[in-house]
C-alpha cells in the first residue's frame, strides 16, 4: 500500500466489521485509489489558511485548464442562474464561495483521475452517466434546499462521486465489465451477483475512494448506503442518498429506459424530499426543462 492512503483502521472507523475486512481484501487484491490531482493539494493548503486569497486560488485552478473549462460549465448549470454570467474564476469563486467551488473542482477531478486501457467507451459513457446524475442531483437540491438542507455543490459532488467505485473494478477485475453487463442500456450493477463474482462492492470502494481524497463525512456516508437508503434511518446522509437516487431516476427517464431500482426505494426517496405520487410528475418536468430536456411524465 503506497504511503499516501489511508491505514484501513482511518478509513473504516464507521464501518462495521465485515465491511472492515472487505475493504482491507480490496486493497490487498491491488484495488489501486485515484492519487488527488496536485491542484487539489494546492487547494487545501490555501483553503486551510487563517486569510483567505481568492486570486490566488483562481491562480491554482486556471493552472489546469481543462479542469477550468469544466468548471465553467459546471457552473452554468441552472443551480447557479441568480449569480450567472461569470467571467473569470476568481468571480465563480466571489459568486458561489471558496468551499463550495473546491466542491465543484473536487468532483471534476475524480472524473480526470487515474488512466483507464481496456473498455474506453464503457468507461467514457460511464463518467458522462455520472456527470449528467450530477448535474440533476444539483438541480433536485436547488428544488428542495428548503426541505432538505442540502446544497447544489454538495449534491453534485456526491451525484459524481457516488458510483465511482464501479470504473476502480473495471480495473482490477478483468471481466467485471462484460459480467456486470456495463455496456448493456439500462443495465446496472446488481449488487448480490457483484459480491458473488467478485466478492467486492462498489458502493464500499466509492466510500473508501471519498475518504481518501478528505469528503466530508456525510457525503462518504451516502456514496457507501447509495443503494441502501433503508438502512441509514435517520443518519444525516439520508437526504444526500434521495436526491442522488432521484436523480439517477430522473436521468433514466430522460433517456426513456425504466429504472432498475426506483420501485424499491421510491416510498423511501419520496418523502425525505417533500414528495409524492402524485406531485412527482410535475417535480420531474421541471427539473428537466432546467437541465434541458424534455420527458413525459
Amino acid at each position: 500500500m503506497s504511503h499516501d492512503v489511508p491505514s484501513v483502521f482511518q478509513i473504516t472507523r464507521s464501518l462495521g466489521a465485515d465491511d472492515a475486512a472487505r475493504i482491507k481484501r480490496l486493497l490487498e487484491n491491488g484495488v489501486k485509489l485515484p492519487a488527488q490531482p496536485r491542484v487539489l493539494e494546492e487547494l487545501r493548503q490555501l483553503i486551510n489558511r487563517s486569510e483567505l486569497d481568492v486570486r490566488l486560488l483562481a491562480r491554482v485552478i486556471n493552472k489546469d485548464p481543462g479542469l477550468t473549462a469544466m468548471l465553467f460549465k459546471v457552473v452554468g448549470n441552472s443551480a447557479y442562474r441568480q449569480l450567472q454570467p461569470f467571467d473569470s474564476v476568481e468571480t465563480i469563486l466571489h459568486a458561489v464561495g471558496v468551499h463550495q467551488t473546491f466542491n465543484l473542482v473536487q468532483a471534476i477531478a475524480l472524473s480526470g483521475a487515474g488512466e483507464i486501457k481496456k473498455n474506453r467507451r464503457v468507461y467514457e459513457a460511464f463518467w458522462a452517466r455520472s456527470h449528467a446524475v450530477g448535474q440533476l442531483a444539483m438541480l433536485i437540491a436547488d428544488e428542495r434546499v428548503a426541505v432538505c438542507n442540502i446544497f447544489p455543490d454538495q449534491a453534485y459532488l456526491a451525484g459524481i462521486f457516488h458510483d465511482c467505485g464501479v470504473p476502480l473494478l473495471m480495473q482490477r477485475f478483468p471481466t467485471y465489465c462484460a459480467e456486470m453487463k456495463l455496456g448493456a442500456p439500462g443495465i446496472w450493477i446488481d449488487l448480490a451477483e457483484e459480491d458473488r463474482k467478485f466478492n467486492a462492492d462498489h458502493c464500499v470502494v466509492g466510500y473508501l475512494v471519498a475518504r481518501h481524497w478528505h469528503l466530508p463525512e456525510f457525503i462518504c456516508d451516502a456514496i457507501r448506503y447509495h443503494h441502501a437508503i433503508g438502512e441509514l434511518g435517520q443518519h444525516e446522509a439520508r437526504s444526500m442518498v434521495a436526491i442522488v437516487q432521484l436523480a439517477v431516476d430522473i436521468y433514466y427517464r430522460d433517456q426513456r429506459i425504466a429504472s432498475p431500482e426506483w420501485e424499491r426505494v421510491k416510498h423511501e426517496v419520496l418523502p425525505e424530499l417533500g414528495l409524492n405520487d402524485d406531485a412527482l410528475p410535475e417535480f420531474v418536468d421541471i427539473v428537466l426543462e432546467r437541465f434541458g430536456g424534455v420527458v413525459e411524465a
